[in-house]
């Protein structure tokens, strides 16, 4: 059967069911796209639920803009159900790969996600709001891809890597806590602690307040540490399909420089808001829900995300990505479902804790329930040499104190460890936006672990030590710099600093007398 009809004429329905009975195959009843051929029966070219005269129309604007293909129908398809919500359901597109770019008439791009025997689900990356049921869209044979650049430092962008500011080392460690524990603080003092050190940081901010990113950005800005930093921002009024790629777009300019050769740090804050946001478009494509609600792939989601920090071999540059994954707990418990997918991906987790927070121990981190997979290997040798005492010192501390309180008569030496312990304790605590070098952080910890701070009281810690920090650096500028060149903790870096600490204290102790 050859016969050729013109675009736009009616066909009867018994003229249609004897065309199929001699085609033998299963023919759509509604109103014909465009001629029919056995070709175009084959491809199923048909609009959905529309008139005589508007399939006419359509048909003639396809023939002007040549999008007519006379064996075939027409040459791209239609887009059949709803898009206000983020989701557009495309007829027609059979030969579409999973996460494939799709193209819509305005100019929309979208991401094939559900490949259903009868249409395609796709996912918007804008709002979508001027795409029309029935207007055509067309697969890129593309996937989703953003550019990269050196370009981008100093920017603020979208998950697409469009400038929305109006200007033109391996390691996965896990920061987990209750809103407002202080975990963007942690993560942006890591940003402000890069300065000077040639490592290249991304932010990544997902469904957070507006308010909140200008202020991160702000900080970044005061501090000169925009010269080495992307933002990457879609915040809570973005689509949820922007806030489910706003990581990746963070992770591709990462891996960018660390392919050439640099030092990268990427902190993605949160992926609790990115979990959401998953969530939402499976559900809104029928996808089967699994544990509290989220689909079943979605540790995957968070897997191929964080498994791209990697620090690469010398054949390759060494460079490197190291990822601060951020994650926000209910209540402060890490047994729900995406802080135990997220844990156990990680190398391990720097758990905040909103008890330890009000108490005014900030950066309020819980060391019972923190651990690292890494520990002292990514330590270098000074940290070692002193952190070693810390840690067991602490660890007794945290016994005796829980013990003194059911304890009325307390030793000598038992009081001397409780005092020791709440000296280290206050030597931790850290003003937000001020990082410590090395150089700093082990000068301080030797401090305190060799009893320098036991004659001065608790209240007196923080404030000696900004002094010594001060003095240090004025006039024993050779410490830092034997901390810098050697790595190691030498017999001439800790005589340089007892001079330093005992001239200080002999200062502080006349002043305070004063």
């Amino acid at each position: 059967m050859s016969n050729v009809f013109s675009p736009g004429e009616l066909i009867g329905l018994l003229q249609a069911e004897r065309m199929g009975r001699a085609l033998e195959e299963a023919i759509y009843y509604r109103v014909v796209l465009l001629g029919i051929t056995r070709a175009s029966l084959n491809t199923q070219s048909f609009i959905s639920e529309a008139s005589f005269q508007e399939t006419a129309r359509v048909l003639a604007k396809a023939d002007l803009q040549g999008r007519i293909d006379w064996l075939k129908g027409l040459k791209e398809n239609v887009v059949l159900g709803g898009r206000g919500n983020g989701i557009a359901r495309i007829h027609g597109l059979d030969e579409v790969m999973a996460g494939e770019l799709v193209e819509f008439e305005e100019g929309t791009i979208g991401i094939a996600l559900n490949l259903e025997s009868n249409n395609v689900g796709v996912v918007l990356m804008g709002d979508g709001l001027l795409i029309q049921e029935r207007s055509f869209v067309k697969a890129t044979g593309r996937i989703a891809q953003i550019p990269v650049s050196e370009a981008y430092l100093g920017r603020v962008v979208n998950a697409l890597a469009k400038p929305i500011d109006g200007r033109g080392r391996g390691q996965q460690e896990l920061i987990i806590g209750d809103r407002q524990t202080g975990k963007t603080a942690v993560a942006t003092d890591t940003i402000l602690n890069q300065q000077g050190q040639n490592v290249i940081c991304v932010y990544v901010a997902i469904g957070q307040k507006a308010s909140s990113v200008a202020q991160v950005v702000t900080t970044l800005q005061e501090r000169g540490a925009m010269e080495y930093t992307i933002v990457v921002a879609e915040t809570a009024d973005s689509p949820a399909t922007l806030q489910y790629l706003a990581p990746y777009t963070g992770a591709a300019l990462a891996e960018y420089f660390m392919y050439r050769e640099r030092h990268t740090l990427i902190i993605y804050d949160d992926l609790s808001k990115q979990a959401q946001a998953y969530r939402q478009m499976s559900l809104l494509l029928r996808r089967p829900p699994g544990h509290e609600a989220y689909p079943g792939d979605v540790f995957y989601v968070h897997s191929r995300l964080l498994e791209r920090a990697a620090k690469l071999s010398s054949s390759l540059g060494e460079g490197s990505m190291t990822a601060l994954p951020i994650v926000e707990t209910q209540s402060g418990d890490v047994s729900a479902y995406i802080p135990t997918n997220v844990i156990s991906i990680t190398d391990g987790q720097i758990f905040l804790s909103a008890d330890l927070f009000n108490s005014e121990i900030r950066p309020a981190i819980n060391v019972g329930i923190s651990v690292s997979r890494v520990g002292s290997a990514a330590q270098i040798k000074a940290m070692k040499q002193v952190a070693g005492k810390l840690k067991l010192e602490l660890a007794q501390f945290a016994e005796l104190e829980a013990f003194a309180q059911f304890a009325s008569d307390l030793d000598k030496a038992t009081q001397n460890q409780l005092a020791r312990g709440q000296r280290l304790r206050e030597l931790l605590k850290q003003s937000q936006s001020a990082p410590l070098t090395v150089a700093e952080q082990i000068m301080t910890i030797y401090t305190g672990t060799n009893g320098y701070l036991d004659s001065l009281e608790v209240g007196q810690v923080r404030k000696f030590l900004v002094e010594l920090h001060t003095y240090l650096k004025t006039n024993k500028p050779q410490f830092q710099e034997i901390i810098s060149s050697t790595k190691k903790f030498t017999e001439e870096a800790e005589a340089v600093l007892k001079e330093a600490i005992q001239e200080q204290m002999d200062h502080f102790i006349l002043q305070e007398q004063a």
